[in-house]
């Protein structure tokens, strides 16, 4: 299951993060000196769009197991629970709601657990009840 919350979180922080160091800030940062929609895509390399089809793959898989394991209600449920719980952490002190920085980090973890969860769904349920999940197939 932890290597499940990592896996998601990575992919989650790797796309993009408050701090900068992401595929958004790596793509999308303009050359110095350059203005225009030119200055976006005249550093755009093969590395950097092979790095972005794996990340496109990488979240095709967790939200399609996602949504196989918890289904859309399901998602935006533990979303809802989430959000609830940062609105809570803001509404109580906790955390500044003009911390942008804190509020993105939180919102970020709570989206890679969303996805560790529904990839481990199954897992889960599995432990709680003793029931397996299959697919049916054709």
């Amino acid at each position: 299951m932890l290597a499940r919350v990592a896996a998601a979180l990575a992919l989650v922080y790797l796309t993009y993060n408050p701090e900068g160091f992401s595929f958004f800030h790596w793509v999308l940062q303009p050359k110095a000196g350059e203005t225009g929609l030119g200055a976006y895509l005249s550093g755009f390399t093969p590395v950097k769009a092979l790095a972005g089809l794996a990340l496109v793959t990488a979240w095709a898989i967790f939200l399609q197991a996602t949504r196989r394991s918890l289904g859309v209600g399901g998602a935006l449920l533990v979303m809802a629970l989430f959000g609830c719980t940062i609105w809570a952490m803001i509404y109580y002190g906790a955390i500044s709601p003009t911390s942008s920085r804190a509020v993105a980090h939180l919102v970020l973890l709570a989206l890679g657990v969303v996805l560790a969860i529904g990839v481990s769904w199954s897992h889960i349920t599995h432990r709680l009840t003793g029931q397996q999940d299959t697919d049916r197939v054709g």
